[in-house]
């Protein structure tokens, strides 16, 4: 499940990976709050049409943009929370949570880091062989999310497993030179 957090419009979007890098798209729309309402009511608004998503479509994971830099505060904070509440219902239901940065996303997508919201688009409806291109950006995005995180997972759970492996080899090769006996300048050879 791909999710483009935001407290105005959040994407929401689940895909299926086949072999290699063959994705299907299964459901995208975007859950929008009205900037009227209280934040709280916002926020619970989100809450409640993500966890209706997690609990109908039952993703392994969650692949949430990861929110770093903006001009607006404001804007920053609201997506932040956005995102700390969808981490939260899915810490919840012991669901996975992956956070990609936007440059991650694009680079996966379409090859550039630095791509803009068109080419982006472009690439999702090319990738999903959808009819039409998903609208508004905020679908895209949330599809881009999924792909992306569908295509890094096994690269990042083999990095995952060699820092273990590299951890362990390590204590091991500590625990060895503790236990040697220590020589002193005259006993070496």
């Amino acid at each position: 499940m791909g999710v483009d957090p935001g407290l105005t419009r959040c994407g929401l979007s689940v895909i299926e990976g086949g072999r290699g890098r063959q994705v299907t798209a299964l459901d995208v729309d975007v859950v929008r709050t009205p900037t009227g309402e209280p934040l709280p009511k916002r926020l619970l608004m989100i809450s409640d049409a993500v966890e209706y998503w997690m609990d109908t479509h039952r993703p392994d994971v969650i692949a949430i943009e990861r929110v770093f830099s903006q001009q607006n505060v404001s804007t920053v904070m609201g997506t932040a929370q956005a995102g700390g509440v969808i981490a939260l219902a899915a810490a919840r239901r012991d669901i996975d949570v992956h956070f990609h940065t936007p440059s991650e996303v694009k680079a996966a997508v379409t090859g550039n880091g630095r791509a803009d919201k068109a080419q982006v688009t472009a690439m999702v409806t090319k990738i999903l062989e959808l009819q039409t291109k998903p609208t508004p950006a905020d679908a895209a995005d949330a599809l881009a999310l999924a792909i992306c995180h569908c295509w890094r997972a096994p690269m990042l759970a083999r990095m995952a497993k060699a820092e273990a492996l590299a951890a362990q080899q390590q204590r091991m090769f500590r625990a060895r030179l503790k236990a040697a006996p220590q020589r002193t300048s005259r006993g070496a050879r």
